[in-house]
């Protein structure tokens, strides 16, 4: 039989066995828990840049050279004409 000395040392070591596995677990999951919300705040941060190119390249101005039409009503060489062809091109 064993004396009531080693008993103590492994009920001991059971003990911290299991303290140690649940605070190594909880570290575990606090870690990945951790790193799933930092990749959820990197997609959300994705979508957001690409929601505002999209709003950009949507509501940017037509420049006159782009578009090839002068859009300049006090210039002489102004053709309204071409001015709305080009409107309804652009705003079907």
């Amino acid at each position: 039989m064993s004396s009531s000395g080693v008993n103590v040392l492994r009920y001991t070591a059971l003990g911290l066995g299991i303290f140690y596995g649940f605070t190594h677990q909880r570290s575990i999951t606090a870690s990945q828990k951790a790193a799933a919300a930092q990749k959820e705040y990197e997609r959300k941060e994705k979508l957001i840049e690409q929601a505002k190119a999209e709003f950009a390249k949507k509501n940017s101005p037509v420049k006159a050279t782009d578009a090839g039409v002068n859009q300049d009503p006090m210039d002489p060489k102004f053709d309204l004409e071409a001015y709305f062809n080009n409107l309804v091109k652009q705003n079907p």
